[in-house]
């Protein structure tokens, strides 16, 4: 498919499709940006070489909730009394991973291909890589190439790739990426997961869930690193509750698959741990390896830094923009498509001569993914945090104070489950009254991250917040208890 927009023009093979914008990669940072640019006068080019909708859509955030939830709700009526009598049975693991299918639509991207012409936005399938200033190639699926010329700017939304290690024998052993952990059409009976963080923690628990006999190898000497110490504590314990083996401390020096299909990992204390399937989730890199960032004088296979507005910083002439993971500034999709939006408005106020918006409502110039970025980890217990943990804005020189409270001691937390055990953390910039960081740690937290992210983002005094009644008896009133405790 390859229409041309409102006002597109097409040309040959050799010509090209001229446009004002062209974006290359078709997940949801590129869709909004692409559609928010769009909306503001632009004709627009999306280039997408796998499916519309992206890693968010069919391997990362929908299936992966989509693996998660089932669990979460039956060990959610297993925490009450009543309901728990109720529960006789396992998960049905067919059930489970037909849900999941139907959520990453099969596969399949008619809908996002349909949503993409509804909105005027032209769609070329294939391979898009840049050539010289302002100019696209796109090695097409039937082998030929087109050239795409935009009249004011690229942006590159091609998001990451998964980031395996230099082991030996891992090349040939066919482990698990975070697209073959989510995908998968069947459950292990043994699966290893290599790695601490998000994607690893939420693997475990899915799979565990499911029947996996489930061993976490982690290098280092805790869970989630980058979240508040006792959010890792707190789903570690969560997880060796549900029968994974963590283990702090491992390294894996070797992997290889034997020819019945066991894979084999060893280990640095001259272990050897075999599974079924080991997934590595290692961490990601930029999907820039093979998209001509040499001819516009930047180095293949890294991130492109941008300012608040998308562009490309290293890059002259302004017509270059990054936005979403490629970035580098907040690997979340949601945080991509926040990026997107504001950066799409911003490209459309520059072609039309529009000078950006700079005001507290402004909408050409991102904010949030300095301090203020929420993210939720669907464990159990789950991990819901916006903002700085308490070593981030210390080390950003803020004078803080850390703010704890007990969740199992509120009346909304202890009604909603049996011995609800969690904990929650406001970090107060003493200097300004405002909250600067907040995590909460516990049975269905995830709810609560909005309003904390409001907070921290309206910077809202907490002389204000005293007035924000919270309703009773709700787990939500940790925030009166949190503003009690802070006052003495």
């Amino acid at each position: 498919m390859g229409t041309t927009g409102a006002t597109g023009s097409a040309g040959g093979e050799d010509g090209g499709y001229d446009y004002d914008l062209v974006v290359i990669g078709g997940g949801p940072t590129g869709e909004n940006l692409a559609d928010r640019a769009h909306a503001g006068g632009l004709s627009v080019a999306l280039v997408e070489a796998e499916l519309v909708g992206g890693e968010c859509s069919y391997w990362a955030c929908m299936p992966s909730k989509a693996l998660l939830r089932p669990g979460a709700a039956l060990t959610g009526a297993r925490r009450v009394a009543g309901s728990r009598e109720a529960v006789t049975g396992a998960l049905d693991a067919a059930a489970v991973l037909a849900r999941r299918d139907a959520f990453a639509s099969h596969w399949h991207d008619d809908g996002q291909v349909r949503w993409l012409a509804s909105a005027g936005i032209d769609l070329v399938r294939g391979h898009g890589r840049l050539d010289g200033e302002r100019r696209v190639t796109v090695d097409t699926p039937g082998g030929g190439r087109r050239t795409l010329t935009a009249r004011h700017a690229v942006a590159v939304c091609t998001g990451t790739r998964a980031a395996l290690p230099d082991l030996p024998g891992l090349a040939g052993a066919r482990v698990w990426t975070s697209r073959e952990a989510t995908s998968a059409k069947s459950v292990p009976r043994r699966l290893a997961v290599v790695g601490g963080g998000v994607v690893a923690v939420e693997t475990a628990t899915a799979w565990r869930a499911l029947g996996s006999e489930v061993t976490l190898l982690v290098r280092g000497g805790r869970l989630l690193e980058r979240t508040e110490e006792f959010a890792g504590q707190l789903v570690s314990d969560g997880l060796r509750a549900a029968g994974v083996d963590v283990r702090l401390g491992a390294s894996v020096t070797a992997v290889r698959r034997e020819p019945d299909g066991t894979v084999l990992l060893d280990l640095a204390d001259g272990t050897r741990l075999p599974a079924d399937e080991a997934l590595f989730a290692t961490g990601r890199r930029p999907a820039t390896a093979d998209l001509g960032l040499e001819s516009v004088g930047l180095e293949p296979g890294s991130w492109i830094d941008t300012d608040d507005t998308g562009r490309a910083t290293a890059v002259p002439g302004g017509w270059l923009y990054a936005a979403g993971d490629v970035n580098h500034r907040a690997l979340l999709t949601h945080q991509g498509k926040y990026q997107g939006r504001v950066f799409g408005a911003a490209i459309a106020d520059r072609a039309a001569g529009r000078p950006l918006d700079l005001a507290p409502w402004g909408r050409s110039v991102a904010t949030a993914d300095h301090a203020a970025v929420p993210q939720v980890v669907f464990a159990d217990p789950e991990v819901a945090a916006v903002g700085r943990t308490l070593r981030e804005a210390e080390d950003a020189g803020l004078r803080v104070r850390a703010v704890d409270y007990e969740l199992g001691d509120v009346s909304g937390a202890a009604l909603h489950a049996d011995d609800y055990r969690g904990r929650a953390r406001a970090v107060v910039d003493l200097d300004r009254e405002v909250l600067v960081g907040v995590t909460f740690v516990g049975p269905d937290v995830a709810e609560l991250l909005h309003s904390a992210t409001v907070a921290v983002v309206g910077e809202v005094p907490l002389d204000r917040l005293w007035h924000a009644v919270p309703a009773y008896p709700t787990v939500s009133e940790v925030w009166l208890r949190l503003l009690e405790t802070y006052r003495g």
